[in-house]
């Protein structure tokens, strides 16, 4: 290969990585106007929340429904990876827990909002049910295994359980009136065992 040709790929190795960067500001962006506004927030306020222009959103997710399923994979990463992370920062595991289970309720405003672009019973729905199962299911079950032996809750509760009743708790979260983040906290200082309190 000559010069020549190193000089004509790295200014499309630079492109690749400021798209990279802009994908990540418009899906991190996305996530929070979402959590806020909710599914149909005008695409303008994405954007401007993202740094860039209307052009570039489009660019990189054409509809509303390619935003918001990439702002969903990307929220189930965000909670896969953060588990972990909140339970090696050495406080209690219950903590850990509540602080993920925060996380967890911020995503679940946006999949809410995925009814809205996909049909339930569509394989895309399904196939990203199954992928959000298989990431957080996994990572909540470690949360409560380390709170369990830290004496801080009951062995006996299980993950799956735990995150449908939480989804089941945020079902309503889109009236004002209702405060989803508020009974789900009640849910997880009622997991505490009698002697962790």
């Amino acid at each position: 290969m000559t010069t020549n040709d190193g000089e004509a790929r790295r200014p499309a190795r630079q492109k690749r990585a400021d798209a990279q960067r802009n994908e990540q500001a418009l899906l991190a962006a996305a996530a929070a106007v979402f959590v806020a506004s909710g599914v149909e927030a005008p695409v303008r306020d994405i954007a401007a929340a993202a740094g860039v222009g209307l052009g570039t959103l489009y660019r990189h997710f054409p509809t509303r429904a390619d935003l918001i399923v990439a702002v969903y994979r990307h929220q189930v990463e965000a909670c896969a990876e953060a588990g972990p992370i909140l339970l090696a920062q050495g406080g209690s595991p219950h903590a850990a827990l509540g602080q993920w289970v925060n996380l967890f309720v911020d995503f679940l405003a946006t999949k809410h909002g995925l009814a809205a672009v996909l049909q339930p019973n569509s394989v895309g729905f399904a196939a990203l049910h199954a992928y959000f199962l298989d990431r957080l299911v996994p990572v909540c079950a470690q949360l409560l295994a380390a709170a369990a032996e830290a004496g801080e809750i009951s062995p006996d509760v299980e993950a799956y359980q735990l995150i449908r009743g939480i989804g089941n708790l945020c079902v309503g979260a889109n009236d004002p009136r209702y405060h989803a983040r508020h009974l789900v906290g009640f849910l997880v200082a009622g997991l505490r065992t009698s002697r962790s309190t």
